[in-house]
C-alpha cells in the first residue's frame, strides 16, 4: 500500500537536501517504494572515526534522514514532520565502501510516526538498526 501523501521522488530528495549535512556527506538518495526510501552513505575520509569505522554518528545521520524523509511525506498536507527521539543499535562495522539504508514505516498516526531503519554494508551484511519516532504539526 502506498503511504505518501505528498509527491516524492528521488530528484526531489536530492533537491531539498542541497547545501545540508546530508550532501556534505555524501549521501545519495537510491530509490522510492510504495512505502520505503534507499539511501547511501560512502565510507571514506569525510563519514570515518579515527579507528577507519563509518562514524556511528553518519549511520544515525543516515538513519534520521531517511526515517524524517519518510514521515515528511506520509503527512498530510500541511502538516510538518519533527524528531522526538530517535535511537540506533551498532551491530557490525564498515570500513570502507557504502553502507545502505532502507526506511518502512511501523506506526504512521494523526500525531506521532514510528519508522524502523536498516543500515546494511556491501556484502549485505546489518551493520546498524535504528527506530525514530517523528511527531506530526498540524497546520496553524
Amino acid at each position: 500500500m502506498r503511504v505518501w501523501k505528498k509527491p516524492i521522488s528521488l530528484e526531489e530528495l536530492t533537491a531539498i537536501h542541497k547545501d545540508t549535512a546530508v550532501a556534505h556527506l555524501g549521501i545519495e538518495f537510491l530509490e522510492v517504494g510504495d512505502d520505503f526510501i534507499r539511501a547511501r552513505v560512502p565510507v571514506n575520509t569525510r563519514t570515518r572515526q579515527p579507528y577507519g569505522l563509518l562514524h556511528g554518528g553518519v549511520s544515525v545521520v543516515l538513519a534520521e534522514t531517511l526515517g524524517s524523509c519518510g514521515a515528511a511525506y506520509a503527512a498530510p498536507e500541511g502538516h510538518r514532520a519533527v524528531g522526538l527521539d530517535i535511537n540506533a543499535n551498532h551491530l557490525r562495522g564498515a570500513t570502507s565502501g557504502w553502507v545502505t539504508g532502507i526506511t518502512r514505516p511501523v506506526h504512521i498516526g494523526r500525531s506521532t510516526q514510528v519508522w524502523q531503519i536498516e543500515l546494511t554494508n556491501e556484502a549485505g551484511e546489518l551493520t546498524c538498526v535504528s527506530r525514530i519516532t517523528m511527531a506530526m504539526l498540524t497546520p496553524k
